[in-house]
């Protein structure tokens, strides 16, 4: 007979480990307060961009490892969805205004140190950023491309594993706020990917500690535009990137604020957004703003993903994505289930020189 497990959390690390937990055999339940669209997940507002590159300069070397991992799985993972994805590989490019030049030599020192002192980037002057993005000749003198980085459209991606969930008979219970003591003994096993809604019992054990780190992001409709990448564009406060999805919508973001507030975005963050758009390009004045929106990512104390899990209570829990979601997501959700294959069948564990999985007994 099949084992059975709960996933708590139907957000995308959720959706990724019930699917692929499904499709080694289990019989899987997942329970989200959400509905299927995903509206209740921090992923659900977030670009889905897939860049370790440009992720190195504050990320973690966990991190941007996982990312590189990441961004090849992907590629593997949509073509098994039952719903098609928008998935863009053509690299991001870094520009600045004239008076933030010594960010960029400061940007690429940082990327440079991040991969052993041989950085990736590629500066590319006037005329080649004319020939890449015409909508940006004459507004930038120089930039710094980055290959090999991309981006997905992050509904259509929940949408679609919504769909192979489905596809699977894993049970769904949308709109069901459950807790893993509410669970308790009805499954043989138990996995919580519930991000931030989880700190309360997250905390309540001893090691990392468990936060929510505030994000705001823009999203516009603007006709008149065409970029054939994302543009991230270097800001004295902190990054700020433009992510062009299908039809000619742009995803703009984003502020990182250690708040836990979970109230609508403010009338600062949406000025400073929607001002460095109108500064790339002034044809974004004529944008429709579609969306300003606010959400948490699940952050820990050492800023890297962590996998806890306890024999005991036959519980294995996911959490810490922070804003790289979609960049480390596939990595990590394939470690959290070859972690419950083991530990369900009493064999090895699967190898972690990187130090993603943590024991609770």
């Amino acid at each position: 007979m099949a084992k059975t497990i709960a996933v708590i959390g139907g957000g995308l690390a959720g959706r990724l480990c019930a699917w692929q937990l499904a499709q080694a055999g289990w019989r899987v339940s997942l329970f989200d307060r959400g509905g299927c669209e995903g509206g209740e997940a921090a992923a659900y507002i977030a670009a889905a961009m897939l860049a370790p590159l440009a992720e190195a300069i504050d990320a973690t070397p966990l991190v941007t490892a996982l990312g590189r991992q990441s961004v090849a799985r992907w590629r593997r993972l949509l073509e098994q969805l039952p719903e098609q994805v928008f998935l863009q590989q053509a690299g991001s490019l870094v520009v600045w205004h004239a008076q933030d030049k010594p960010l960029a030599h400061q940007f690429e020192q940082q990327l440079s140190r991040a991969w052993g002192g041989s950085s990736p980037a590629q500066w590319w002057q006037a005329a080649q950023l004319a020939s890449e993005e015409p909508q940006l000749a004459g507004r930038f003198q120089t930039g710094l491309y980055l290959p090999d980085e991309g981006q997905l459209e992050n509904r259509q991606v929940l949408s679609a594993l919504g769909a192979a969930l489905e596809r699977e008979k894993v049970d769904c219970r949308w709109y069901s706020e459950v807790s893993p003591q509410q669970l308790a003994g009805q499954f043989d096993w138990l996995l919580d990917c519930r991000g931030f809604g989880a700190k309360a019992d997250w905390n309540a054990a001893q090691g990392s500690r468990l936060r929510g780190v505030r994000g705001e992001v823009a999203r516009v409709y603007a006709p008149e535009v065409s970029l054939r990448r994302p543009v991230r564009l270097l800001h004295p406060r902190y990054p700020l990137y433009i992510a062009p999805k299908p039809d000619h919508r742009f995803v703009i973001g984003a502020t990182q604020l250690e708040s836990e507030s979970g109230a609508p975005a403010s009338v600062r963050s949406g000025l400073e957004l929607l001002s460095a758009l109108y500064a790339v390009h002034p044809a974004f004045g004529e944008a429709q703003i579609l969306e300003l929106s606010s959400g948490l990512r699940p952050t820990l104390n050492h800023h890297d993903p962590e996998i806890r899990f306890n024999r005991q209570s036959r519980m294995v829990e996911v959490n810490g994505l922070f804003r790289h979601g979609f960049m480390i997501s596939p990595a990590v959700s394939e470690i959290a289930v070859q972690l419950i294959q083991a530990l369900a069948n009493d064999a090895p564990l699967p190898e972690d020189e990187a130090g993603l999985i943590c024991r609770q007994e």
